[in-house]
């Protein structure tokens, strides 16, 4: 499970210390949780061997999206735009494992071999609008889950994720609104709440 959006200290800490697989740091361009590469430098610094480090990007040139991640330190690239298939290849060729961030309704509107075409390491499936916190109808996805390892997100919080993944089985979750206090501010205890739902 991925806590994304952090970008202080204490979030981070309180993320892995919960029991995360992963933390995200968006160097996308427009979102109240954005940090410089400094930033997301410093905070990944902080990560344990074993909690994956992602930096989220959105339609951003591929040459930054790579120089960025690595500047940062990241493992993970997850690309959450209209990149195409060759610029998840170009991503992957730079030395990191890409997560492809598409909306549910997009993919369900996909042709098998445009999925096979991406070849990204991981899909996370989300809401039409990303980090808006707005949950969407998942009846779709609860009769054609992918048949691949994917990752849920759009919406979850600490008292609905438990029932989600019970319904759709995810491979993992991945939440950011769901866990602040107030737009771009994480809530520790919600980060704790809802690792401990997710796990429950």
């Amino acid at each position: 499970m991925k806590i994304c959006g952090l970008s202080t200290r204490e979030t981070v800490d309180a993320a892995v210390g919960a029991g995360a697989d992963a933390v995200g740091f968006v160097l996308a361009q427009g979102s109240p949780r954005t940090v410089d590469v400094a930033t997301a430098a410093e905070l990944a610094a902080r990560v344990p061997e074993g909690v994956e480090t992602v930096g989220v990007f959105r339609g951003q040139p591929v040459g930054e999206v790579v120089a960025a991640a690595r500047a940062a330190g990241l493992a993970t690239v997850q690309l959450h735009g209209d990149e195409s298939p060759a610029d998840v290849a170009a991503v992957r060729d730079a030395g990191f494992r890409v997560v492809r961030a598409v909306s549910a309704e997009s993919w369900s509107r996909e042709a098998p071999e445009e999925r096979a075409a991406y070849g990204e390491d991981l899909l996370l499936l989300d809401a039409v609008e990303p980090g808006a916190g707005a949950a969407f109808d998942t009846s779709h996805l609860a009769a054609a889950t992918p048949d691949r390892d994917w990752v849920l997100a759009g919406g979850l919080r600490p008292d609905t994720v438990a029932a989600l993944v019970a319904d759709l089985r995810p491979w993992g979750v991945d939440v950011s609104s769901g866990v602040e206090s107030s737009r771009g501010v994480k809530d520790v205890a919600l980060v704790r709440e809802f690792v401990a739902a997710a796990r429950a």
